[in-house]
Formats: C-alpha cells, sequence, structure tokens
C-alpha cells in the first residue's frame, strides 16, 4: 500500500504543481492566436493607410492575416529597400554557421585582400564583420547627403573604404548602406559566389523562399543592404528562422546563439533611440519586447517572439520618403494588434 506523504510534503507538491500549471496557463495565454477582432482592427488601420501595399501576419508559423491592397501581391517580390540589411545579416549568420566564414569578429581586411585600396586609414584594419552588420564601422556614413556621391563613384567598396573615420570602429551607430555593401563585397571574395547564389544556398533552398537578382555595383558585388527583392510571405519565413533561434525543422542554419547575439543593442538609432544589434532595431511595443528590420518608404519585418508573432509589411517605396513619422504609423498598426486582445 502506497504511503502517504506528510503534510507538509503535500501541500508542497500542491504548490509545485499550482505554479506549474500557473506557468503553463501563462505560456498558453501569452501564445494564444490573436482574436479576429484584432486581426479586423489591425486591417481597417492598415487600410487607412495608402501608402501601404501588403500586410502578412504569422502566428506560430501559420498566417492567419494576408491583405493586399496595392503593388505587388503578398507572395510576389517587391523592394524592400534597407529592410535588406536584416536579411544581409541573417545571410552572415548563415555564411559561419556553413563555414564561409569563421566568425563576427573576423577581421574585413583579411576577406577582402586586394580590394582595401592604398592609402586606406590604418584603422581599417580594426573593423570586424560584426561592426559591419551592427553599422559602427567607424567610417563617414554613405547614407543620407553622401549617398548620391557614393553610388555614382566608380568603385563603392573602394569609395566607402576611403572616407574619413568619425568614430573608432566598434563605436557608435552610424547608419551607413556603404558599410553593409562592404559585407556583401567580404561575403562574394570568402565564398566564391555572388551574394544572390549565397542567398540562394543558404537561405532560399532551405526556407523555400524564392530570392531573385537584384541590382549590383560597378564591379558586379550585389548591392549590400539595399534593393533586394523579396515577398511579405518570403519576409515572414526569415523572421520565423529568428523566432526558432535559428532552426528549421530541427536543422540549425543561424550559428547558435546567433540570435540572442542579433538581438542585443551594440548601439541605438540617433532617431528613435531604439536599439540595434545585428540588422534588427529593438524596441517594446505595448509592453511587449519587439525586433525589426525597416526599410526606405515604409518595409518592415516584426518579430515579437513572446506573443509568437511575425509580421511583414511593404509598402510604395518611391520618394518622397515619409520618414520617421511612417515607421511610428507602422509600429502603431502592431500595437493595434497587440492590444485588441
Amino acid at each position: 500500500m502506497p504511503v502517504s506523504p506528510p503534510g507538509g510534503t503535500r501541500a508542497f507538491i500542491s504548490a509545485l504543481a499550482s505554479l506549474a500549471l500557473a506557468g503553463l496557463m501563462a505560456a498558453s495565454a501569452a501564445a494564444s492566436a490573436p482574436s479576429e477582432q484584432a486581426l479586423t482592427a489591425m486591417q481597417a488601420a492598415t487600410e487607412r493607410l495608402d501608402r501601404v501595399h501588403a500586410l502578412v501576419v504569422a502566428h506560430d508559423g501559420e498566417i492567419v492575416l494576408d491583405h493586399h491592397q496595392g503593388g505587388p501581391g503578398t507572395a510576389a517580390p517587391a523592394n524592400v529597400k534597407s529592410l535588406s540589411k536584416t536579411v544581409l545579416a541573417a545571410l552572415t549568420g548563415a555564411a559561419i554557421e556553413a563555414g564561409v566564414l569563421d566568425d563576427a569578429d573576423q577581421s574585413l581586411v583579411e576577406l577582402l585582400g586586394d580590394r582595401v585600396p592604398a592609402g586606406a586609414d590604418p584603422r581599417v584594419n580594426d573593423i570586424t564583420i560584426g561592426h559591419l552588420m551592427a553599422l559602427q564601422a567607424g567610417l563617414e556614413r554613405t547614407s543620407g547627403s553622401n549617398y548620391g556621391s557614393w553610388v555614382a563613384s566608380p568603385d563603392w567598396v573602394a569609395d566607402a573604404l576611403g572616407r574619413p573615420f568619425v568614430d573608432e570602429p566598434g563605436g557608435r551607430m552610424l547608419y551607413s548602406t556603404g558599410s553593409s555593401h562592404l559585407l556583401s563585397a567580404a561575403l562574394t571574395r570568402a565564398s566564391g559566389e555572388s551574394t544572390l547564389a549565397l542567398a540562394q544556398r543558404l537561405l532560399g533552398e532551405p526556407l523555400s523562399i524564392n530570392i531573385p537578382a537584384w541590382a549590383r555595383d560597378p564591379q558586379g558585388i550585389y548591392f549590400g543592404g539595399n534593393d533586394m527583392l523579396l515577398s511579405p510571405r518570403a519576409l515572414i519565413q526569415i523572421g520565423e528562422l529568428y523566432r526558432h533561434d535559428g532552426q528549421l525543422n530541427g536543422q540549425r542554419i543561424l550559428p547558435e546563439g546567433w540570435v540572442e547575439d542579433s538581438w542585443a543593442a551594440r548601439g541605438s538609432s540617433p532617431w528613435t533611440n531604439d536599439g540595434y544589434g545585428y540588422g534588427w532595431f529593438i524596441t517594446t511595443l505595448a509592453d511587449e519586447p519587439t525586433y525589426y528590420g525597416r526599410g526606405f518608404g515604409g518595409q518592415a519585418l516584426y518579430v515579437i517572439p513572446e506573443r509568437e508573432l511575425t509580421i511583414a509589411i511593404t509598402s510604395n517605396p518611391n520618394p518622397p520618403s515619409p520618414g520617421g513619422q511612417f515607421q511610428q504609423q507602422l509600429n502603431g498598426l502592431v500595437e493595434t494588434l497587440l492590444e485588441g486582445e
């Protein structure tokens, strides 16, 4: 005959069971699918933003809202502008996992070799792959007012590396597409493949997404950090890869710990004060930790792990850009969903 535990032990076991049940209920509540009311409210708010083309929401990997109101459809490639920086960071992680690169601390100069211009500031030797992903190269920006002269130059890599240092490598975040383009050039030299071929092999094939060709520089390097063509549904798959800690169906695509490192703030945006890691901005929306990539004109990818949500938005990419105010409106769409429960 079994022996009943003493009263104190029974109470302890009962308390543990209650805590486990409470934890299970809390996890279940946090992971519950968005209500129809919340999804309807989000779609209605989206329809009031004429610039938005498409909105896709996935919960626990299942698409629960697929809304198209202009431009390419949700399964058609769209120019995601600087949201390409998030995708390029994912490709860099996949390249490390595949052995193409050593790690995020690998030297850029080591990878670029003779592509580094003679007479470059010696501090270029201190720039790492991680600095490029976190936009901490220290070099004068090629974005903003410098963008036109940079893309008009005969050699984008040499132009970006020949700019003066305005901070030390690893210093403050300097939003510069030139830094991302240097990363694309490094990936090309290290792999012996184009950035497009590498992206198709390491991301496109395992994620079953289409990555069409996009713009290249005068030397044929695919534009790093701008003008990639991806559908909202393809973006969802990239977000899901991060939500699943870099794994897909048990296959590791990104290195162990990569997502945690990518979502750790290394600098902050001078415009929003949001943190910035490896290609991802870090913020809080409706009290939920949120990680997002963004591109000119309203391209966005959000991952909200505690809600098991991944959200992709594409918009009219043509100038004039509505700027940061529009990004806040997109954040508002996400908050509409999160607060509608």
